[in-house]
């Protein structure tokens, strides 16, 4: 399971360190934040201990209405569960018996800007989101085709770096090239970029690195592309092309998410980045509900099945 520290928080949104400086190494291990609304009032059932708990302006003024004893109370009943880290918004101050708990406790109190709450837990949880999706790293090619991300694979050699090449300087962008890190953000989403050491570079034969920014400018390159088509790349097999009017839909399994398959094998002659671009804008239509297949078949005056 990936981690974070409460460190790692504060140093990301420049937060302000109330108490618990002695404890940022508390770990978070979900990709969310929640605000305490129900707890307050004594209802425990569903209170996600594990997330990071964020105070804004409704939360604190709620307390602050109650007396001295039913503050102690319940903000003592949420600090026993022992949350990460609470997070006091847009520059508050900070209640006595939450300070108070958090130092005897050991719990890190911290505090924002003048941001918004729902702004912050917005950013916060769009951070905590990529930085603890699961992710794998794959041998190819990532590049966004028509403003969708593509993973080019095949073996060694086969011509993966040469045809994003083609793909970049006919206006699309690289992602990463020999290692792509995917990252699940959900059920159906899978998220392509590059691991640092590799960012901005693409390695061709014979040529050696070259910096596509320098070479293209800052278009030609981006950090991250949600993947939709898995395109490998294999050498040409005589007779064994599918000339299907429609190919039987084909998918690749990334950390359970499934991502449409294409092989396209490689031919002295064949465009293939000219193909690539084609399975990209087929992707769109499809997406649309577009079938060429199925018009094709209304124009002849037959069932498409």
């Amino acid at each position: 399971m990936k981690t974070i520290t409460v460190k790692d928080l504060i140093n990301r949104f420049s937060l302000e360190v109330l108490a618990g400086e002695e404890h940022l190494d508390r770990k978070i291990t979900t990709n969310r934040a929640h605000r305490p609304g129900l707890e307050f009032v004594g209802y425990f059932d569903f209170f996600p201990t594990e997330l990071v708990q964020v105070l804004g302006v409704k939360e604190l003024t709620f307390l602050k209405r109650l007396s001295d004893e039913e503050q102690k109370l319940r903000i003592g009943n949420i600090v026993n569960y022992h949350p990460p880290c609470f997070i006091i918004t847009a520059q508050q101050e900070p209640l006595r018996y939450l300070m108070e708990y958090c130092i005897q406790e050991g719990i890190p109190l911290l505090r924002t800007d003048d941001d918004p709450t729902s702004e912050f837990i917005r950013k916060m949880d769009a951070y905590l989101l990529k930085t603890l999706a699961p992710e794998m790293a794959i041998h190819g090619v990532c590049v966004n085709v028509s403003g969708i991300g593509v993973l080019l694979r095949g073996k060694s050699g086969i011509g993966k770096s040469e045809t994003a090449h083609t793909l970049i300087r006919r206006g699309h962008r690289l992602v990463a090239d020999d290692i792509v890190t995917l990252k699940k953000l959900g059920p159906q989403t899978l998220l392509g970029t590059h691991d640092n050491s590799t960012r901005e570079l693409l390695a061709l034969r014979s040529i050696g690195l070259v910096n596509v920014v320098r070479l293209y400018g800052r278009e030609a390159f981006q950090d991250q592309s949600r993947i939709v088509l898995d395109i490998e790349l294999t050498k040409w097999e005589e007779d064994s092309l599918n000339n299907e009017l429609e190919l039987e839909p084909q998918f690749t399994d990334y950390m359970g998410v499934k991502i449409p398959h294409i092989e396209i094998q490689l031919q002295p002659g064949r465009d293939v980045a000219g193909l690539i671009e084609a399975a990209a804008n087929n992707w769109y239509l499809q997406r649309e509900g577009y079938s060429a297949a199925e018009e094709f078949s209304k124009r002849l005056g037959i069932d498409h099945e």
